[in-house]
């Protein structure tokens, strides 16, 4: 799975310095709390590559950390941050069933075994030899997790998503965010995945948009509108379908919400992130406001330490400050994944 390679890496080097192009304010300031950031991931970690706090145990929180490094233009081998990446690797690539299934390590379900595989995805074809025929053995089976999980029965309503388990019948467009986002990838990098499985989650998707109010909900058309209808607009755009009625209207509904709700929210880190994802893939003014407001916003919560604190339900600062990096860093346009690809399924 190296198709990846050229393209990837000349991103990797064209966009180094593209934050610093395109932030909205002061982009020094942003840099260096990127640094901060990493800085504080790399100094955390323990040897195994797992992370203290809640959900450290995953294979999420250091799947997160290490994609955190890779979208700010570090790669595996990386004179400063190479080890961290490297021992999230190592963490990822020791935690899975014989199955492939990652998120049985700490309980973290499905929401692990997406972030894992699209982790991997993401880094094949920057890693050692070695590195590589690792990832090529247990990838494949991790897609076929994934493949499996959304061909289990459902009802109509529930048909192309994912939930918390392989063998859940329902679904919900947070796992199913994270799920077709792995899926994309793995298709982009050459992968086997069917184009009828990345439309299905494309027309899962679309049963839970809110027609009147515009927002993207959980498992009906406006729960959790805040937090997902980023979610929402970053998969349909990453699925090719730009300027997608359902997409536009969300971010006309983040843009009249977000000040007053995102910061407010038990998930709200997790809000940043699909938010600034998914009004990035808008862009224009959209992205012009809520990247000020961001980065005024978040910019002075920083500890100290390089942390971003503990939330509401987002009880772990190695998840908050690996999100906000992720927020933060959208304009490097690093990771594959999140680069509009117009002709991958010709």
């Amino acid at each position: 799975m190296s198709k990846k390679l050229v393209a990837g890496f000349a991103v990797l080097c064209a966009g180094v310095f593209a934050l610093s192009a395109n932030a909205a304010k002061e982009p020094d300031r942003i840099d260096l709390a990127i640094e901060r950031g990493l800085e504080y991931l790399l100094a955390v970690q323990k040897d195994s590559g797992a992370y203290p706090g809640q959900q450290g145990d995953t294979v999420a929180i250091p799947a997160l950390a290490a994609m955190a490094c890779l979208a700010t233009g570090h790669v595996p081998g990386d004179a400063k941050y190479g080890k961290l990446i490297e021992r999230s690797l190592d963490y990822v690539l020791a935690n899975h069933d014989e199955t492939g299934y990652f998120g049985a390590i700490g309980n973290g379900k499905m929401y692990a075994h997406s972030i894992a595989t699209l982790l991997l995805t993401e880094v094949s074809g920057m890693v050692s030899k070695e590195r590589q025929a690792q990832i090529d053995e247990i990838l494949p089976k991790a897609i076929k997790v994934i493949l499996d999980a959304q061909n289990i029965k459902k009802s109509q309503y529930n048909d192309g998503g994912w939930r918390y388990t392989p063998d859940t019948t329902d679904s919900d467009t947070s796992c199913s965010g994270w799920a077709l986002m792995a899926l994309r990838s793995a298709r982009l990098n050459g992968a086997q995945v069917p184009k009828s499985a990345i439309e299905r989650a494309v027309r899962y998707m679309h049963r839970h948009h809110h027609k009147e109010k515009g927002c993207f909900g959980y498992q009906n058309t406006d729960g959790s509108a805040v937090t997902l209808s980023g979610a929402g607009i970053l998969c349909l755009e990453l699925c090719g379908k730009h300027e997608d009625p359902d997409s536009l209207s969300a971010a006309k509904y983040l843009m009249s919400v977000y000040r007053e709700k995102l910061p407010n929210e038990g998930y709200a880190y997790y809000g940043l992130y699909y938010a600034s994802q998914g009004l990035f893939q808008i862009g224009g003014e959209n992205w012009k406001e809520f990247s000020e407001w961001m980065y005024d916003t978040y910019l002075p919560r920083q500890r100290p330490t390089g942390a971003w604190p503990e939330h509401g339900n987002e009880r772990t600062e190695p998840y908050a400050t690996a999100m906000t990096i992720l927020a933060f860093a959208v304009p490097f346009r690093q990771l594959p994944v999140y680069q509009r690809d117009e002709t991958v399924d010709e």
